[in-house]
């Protein structure tokens, strides 16, 4: 059975515009929506497998040694245990996350707001590096280095 997420609304995580669609205790689906230059910080989910497939625009998704390129129509799996970071090459992109647990959608909900216009989070909407962090932690994520850092 699956449970769809109580409110769909968009939310502004990080830089970031994401709906959680489903969030359960061992799975979530999330659509996101990012700027060109949009790239999180080089990180690894210890308890929880991650799919990436593209609607719109392009990602490069980097992992170590390898670097994948996608497109509208393209997948890319990053197994728990590998550290990663993807960054959006295209004007915008917007991709669906799924994950083998519901921890993301979870550290998702916890570390972003409402998305108060169609826009993308000024930076004060944003939680602070220390927060995200500690959050992540909370869920089986670890934060390996900053954004721009590669594995």
């Amino acid at each position: 059975m699956t449970t769809t997420a109580a409110s769909t609304a968009p939310r502004w995580f990080t830089d970031t515009r994401m709906r959680i669609l489903v969030a359960e205790e061992s799975q979530s689906l999330i659509e996101a929506e990012a700027r060109q230059a949009s790239m999180p910080p080089l990180h690894v989910h210890h308890a929880e497998d991650e799919v990436f497939y593209v609607l719109e625009g392009a990602l490069s998704l980097f992992t170590p040694g390898a670097t994948v390129e996608l497109s509208p129509g393209d997948a890319a799996f990053a197994p728990r245990g590998i550290p990663h970071t993807y960054r959006v090459e295209s004007a915008t992109a917007r991709w669906i996350v799924t994950t083998t647990s519901g921890g993301f959608a979870s550290f998702v909900e916890e570390t972003s707001c409402p998305a108060e216009n169609d826009g993308y989070a000024p930076l004060e909407a944003m939680a602070a590096p220390e927060v995200l962090g500690a959050a992540a932690a909370r869920h089986d994520i670890e934060i390996l280095g900053p954004p721009g850092a590669r594995p």
